[in-house]
């Protein structure tokens, strides 16, 4: 800042500072309206300061699988080993599960519902994963009682799990104990567990709370073959709240024991990402607003991957930053 000056410039401040500040920001916004800005923005963008907590999970849900794996090496690679947390919906290989395994060396909430994962694939990585402490897995139908276990050896510090499944995913199975055996083993230090209708038996539920004694609460909706008594619970467990199997509302999805992901602007419908499969076609920067290309697919299209690689604006045409 030059001597004289009345304010701050905003190009001057810090990338830390910048991060913080563009993490208030849609992914829309960060990804391809910020780059553009000016050069010490782009730089911040392209590093590390704005990615160590990614969420995508509501575009995850919907997007193309090819589109997924080439978001999740961006956002990921960018956060440099410092990503504390991530939220994303269906990985749809192991391959997926590994990538960010080798990327989770600060992680600590991780978040991957609806994924295609493998009991041997988590039992290959659980050991890169020690960080964790809190962990969604929920309708991950390929996982079993042996990625649990897998988990609870190497993840000591895991205080939340949700494990939650939906009832057409548990139709034809005998029972889920095994799960439930692997958590009451491996994981003592539980705060919060999600199992909403799961099979498992009063039994291997009575086992998880004889051995997860710092368990506050527990999410057993739908677990129709669990009787646990009220004066029980009450007298030996007076500090856990229970979703008994009969309760339906959506409590667990709204309580704020753990800091909710953060939201992207209602925008984010144009996530239909449909640069994200250009085919390399060049922009035109010409007067029009860049606001109509967000409007337009087809325009969307042309935009591709560019804003996402962080080279040169120069070589795109775009005008010179500040």
């Amino acid at each position: 800042m030059e001597d004289g000056d009345e304010y701050r410039r905003w190009d001057e401040l810090i990338p830390d500072a910048l991060g913080l500040i563009f993490s208030n920001l849609s992914l829309q916004e960060t990804l391809t309206v910020v780059p553009r800005v000016c050069k010490s923005w782009s730089r911040a963008v392209s590093g590390p300061y704005c990615w160590q907590e990614i969420n995508i999970e509501e575009w995850s849900a919907r997007c193309h699988p090819d589109h997924l794996d080439r978001m999740l090496q961006i956002l990921v690679t960018r956060s440099c080993g410092s990503l504390r947390k991530l939220c994303v919906s269906g990985l749809h290989n192991d391959t997926n599960f590994s990538f960010l395994a080798d990327h989770a060396g600060s992680l600590q909430t991780l978040r991957i519902p609806r994924s295609d994962i493998s009991d041997s694939i988590v039992e290959q990585i659980a050991g890169r994963l020690s960080t964790i402490t809190f962990l969604d897995v929920s309708y991950c139908t390929k996982i079993s009682g042996r990625a649990l276990e897998a988990i609870g050896k190497h993840c000591k510090l895991l205080v939340g799990l949700c494990r939650n499944m939906h009832p057409l995913d548990t139709e034809g199975l005998e029972t889920q104990d095994d799960e439930a055996y692997a958590i009451a083993t491996t994981m003592p230090k539980l705060k919060r567990l999600e199992m909403a209708y799961h099979l498992v038996s009063t039994e291997s539920l009575l086992q998880i709370l004889s051995r997860c004694t710092e368990l506050e609460f527990m999410d057993l909706r739908g677990c129709w073959n669990v009787n646990l008594d009220d004066k029980f619970l009450k007298e030996n467990f007076p500090k856990l709240t229970v979703l008994r199997p009969l309760v339906m509302e959506d409590y667990y999805e709204t309580n704020d024991w753990e800091e909710d992901c953060s939201e992207y602007s209602d925008d984010s419908d144009y996530l239909a990402w449909g640069f994200l499969a250009g085919d390399g076609g060049d922009y035109d920067d010409d007067d029009e607003s860049y606001d109509e290309m967000w409007d337009d697919e087809g325009r969307l299209e042309e935009l591709e991957l560019r804003f996402y690689e962080g080279a040169d604006a120069g070589l795109f045409g775009w005008p010179p930053s500040p």
